[in-house]
């Protein structure tokens, strides 16, 4: 029998856990390490200098400990700033995420797509490049929220999201102009769709969120030559670079892991 592949699932906190959801849900036969940056977090208000020299730091850390067979760089903010250098910095091929403005591109009826990211996402060169090269004829409206960020990590913590609090952080982007002719709208954060349930009850009726979490998945159980429904996803371990913090453990326990660890550079 095959030996299960090892998928190092990467994100600055626990908004990659949107990910390997995504990566459960398809029955890949593979094992998971989850891998989170919490002592850089929210990489959204970091600087690009910053992030290129940390993130393939930490992969070719990763990579040199636990040989895995693929990387999910499992964060918009770092794909989108430091992808190139971190592939460059590892031998392992890496799954990175991109905001998804292709396929809202396709779905919009009325020309008007929403982009909710970060406060750095939205607004980096890789995301005006995106825009320009798939939605150049629709209206994309941005906005970045670090707000979010914080409610999604306070309910993987176990706390509760009141609806008040989603609508205050959500109330930006809808007062933008044309925002009431938006039918489309990208999760640019995998943050975000942990809070899928709580921002679609804050939305507008009709507006549809979509992510690139499944496409993600999708993408990594081909270059894993894995077939849907071959198996199960196998949680093994979670390394943290901050304080391995308790606050995260009830959506890391729901999700099969039992082990936090400390890792530093």
């Amino acid at each position: 029998m095959r030996e299960k592949p090892l998928v190092i699932v990467f994100d600055s906190g626990v908004g990659g856990l949107s990910v390997f959801d995504e990566l459960a849900r398809k029955g890949f036969a593979a094992k998971a390490i989850y891998a989170a940056d919490t002592a850089f977090l929210p990489y959204g208000l970091r600087s690009e200098a910053e992030l290129k020299q940390r993130v393939p730091a930490l992969f070719s850390l990763l990579e040199k400990r636990f040989a895995p067979q693929l990387f999910v760089m499992a964060c918009n903010t770092a794909s989108t700033v430091a992808l190139n250098e971190t592939r460059k910095a590892v031998q392992t091929p890496i799954v990175g995420t991109v905001p998804a403005i292709k396929p809202a591109a396709s779905l919009t009826r009325t020309g008007v797509i929403g982009f909710l990211g970060t406060p750095g996402t939205v607004e980096r060169e890789y995301s005006d490049g995106l825009i320009a090269e798939f939605a150049g004829d629709r209206s994309v409206l941005r906005f970045g929220s670090s707000r979010l960020v914080a409610l999604a990590e306070r309910k993987m913590a176990g706390e509760a999201v009141s609806p008040e609090a989603i609508e205050t952080a959500l109330a930006p982007l809808f007062a933008l102009e044309h925002a009431d002719r938006m039918d489309v709208a990208v999760l640019a954060c995998t943050h975000f769709p942990l809070l899928r349930p709580e921002i679609e009850a804050a939305s507008p009726a009709g507006l549809k969120w979509i992510d690139s979490g499944e496409a993600i998945a999708r993408r990594a159980g081909g270059l894993l030559q894995l077939e849907e429904g071959g198996g199960a996803l196998e949680p093994v371990a979670v390394y943290v670079t901050g304080n391995a913090d308790a606050a995260m453990r009830p959506a890391l326990q729901a999700r099969g892991f039992e082990t936090v660890e400390k890792i530093s550079l």
